[in-house]
């Protein structure tokens, strides 16, 4: 077994149980990619068996603390096990759930979403890549009593040309049509796990959805704008809440296709439903100029920091959008408003929106804070693992 060296004061987050050492901690010891090396402290003591990535920042991911495991086509199947005997203590009442959380379930860099019978993986390491197969045959042996029956990966993601791999999508076990019908709470969702964002969908806002429809009713909101919208989970949780006017803004014609699409799936009128092909930041301002008002407003963009190396270009675009949505806002009205990016925190984040608040001459009460759905774990060990943080605003 490869040995890999640190420096001096470098194990203290493998002591910590944290899973990820950056090149600049290794003193001395190399591998081919995804290779299982043994790291120890600089003294020569025992600090984790992980995969190694020549090519990556993170040069090494921990798979385990214990020297007396190995890492084998066993193990792999104990984690896959235990990942899906959690998400099936959490009981969630639908067809769509994440299965493994990377780094949170000791998997890093591996991220399974259940779609109905289809499983969609991300391999976005060296680590597994290398495994991919006995992954592959673990996640459908343990998943078989729920009906899945096929793999498909998705593994497009630009991670991993961090990794030194090139992209990979297709099927992996089984074939046929790419679609399913997801079904949440109250509302059906169609999702392509071919075409779809991610792993085909963000399975991630399951419940701040269903929690934006329960609110639509209880703040009595009838006129919505859904930014960002995608395919329109967040609108057509609105028409569930009883709004009758509801705006998706996207700048992909065929998600907001699919949006209007959801419309008549979940049965309701499409003419409460306008799907709007724009720049989410030009329609903002546009908006304001005409003098257009709504009950409750989504703040859902895509991911502006990658990383904290990019958090001054995110804050400003961050503040940006939050303030002239607090201006289009009504009095009374609601803005759940949210970040995906690593590299803000949800301390940075609330600092950001306040700053939005200030600059837009308006105040909200905070009414709760918000994060991704319980089947996307963040570990007391990993915090990096908190990506998605949101707020519930009311204007006053």
């Amino acid at each position: 077994m490869k040995a890999i060296r640190l420096r001096e004061g470098k194990e203290r987050s493998l002591l910590r149980r944290h899973p990820w050492v950056f090149a600049g901690s290794v003193e001395k010891g190399k591998a081919d990619a995804g290779e299982t090396v043994r790291v120890e402290s600089h003294d020569g003591r025992f600090l984790a068996w992980a995969s190694f990535s020549p090519s990556s920042q993170i040069r090494v991911r921990a798979w385990s603390f214990d020297e007396a495991e190995r890492i084998d086509a066993a193990f792999f199947q104990r984690r896959v096990q235990a990942a899906v005997a959690m998400r099936e203590r959490l009981a969630i009442q639908s067809n769509g759930v994440r299965l493994v959380h990377g780094e949170a379930d000791g998997l890093p860099g591996l991220i399974v979403d259940r779609y109905d019978d289809i499983l969609s993986a991300q391999f976005l390491s060296a680590g597994t890549e290398r495994w991919k197969d006995v992954i592959a045959d673990a996640l459908l042996a343990e998943t078989r009593s729920m009906g899945c029956t096929r793999l498909y990966e998705r593994s497009d993601s630009g991670v991993r040309q961090l990794e030194g791999l090139e992209p990979a999508k297709g099927w992996l076990r089984g074939e046929g049509n790419t679609t399913i019908t997801l079904r949440e709470h109250s509302i059906q969702l169609t999702v392509d796990v071919e075409e779809g964002h991610k792993t085909g969908y963000y399975l991630d806002q399951r419940e701040n959805r269903a929690l934006f429809a329960r609110m639509v009713r209880q703040f009595g909101c009838k006129s919505v704008l859904n930014c960002y919208s995608y395919t329109g989970g967040f609108s057509v949780a609105a028409l569930a809440g009883g709004a009758t006017e509801v705006v998706s803004v996207d700048s992909s014609a065929p998600a907001l296709a699919r949006a209007s699409a959801h419309v008549t799936l979940n049965g309701f009128d499409a003419a409460h439903h306008t799907a709007l092909d724009a720049d989410v930041n030009g329609t903002l301002r546009q908006m304001l100029k005409d003098g257009r008002s709504f009950d409750a407003i989504i703040l859902d963009p895509p991911k502006f920091a990658p990383s904290a190396a990019h958090a001054d270009r995110a804050s400003r675009a961050y503040k940006d959008i939050n303030r002239l949505g607090l201006k289009l806002l009504k009095p009374g009205g609601l803005l759940l408003t949210f970040s995906c990016s690593g590299g803000i925190g949800a301390e940075l984040f609330h600092k950001i929106v306040a700053g939005a608040g200030m600059d837009a001459e308006v105040d909200a009460y905070l009414l709760q804070r918000l994060e991704a759905s319980s089947d996307h774990p963040t570990t007391i060990c990993f915090p990096e693992g908190e990506y998605l943080k949101g707020l519930v605003l009311l204007k006053r």
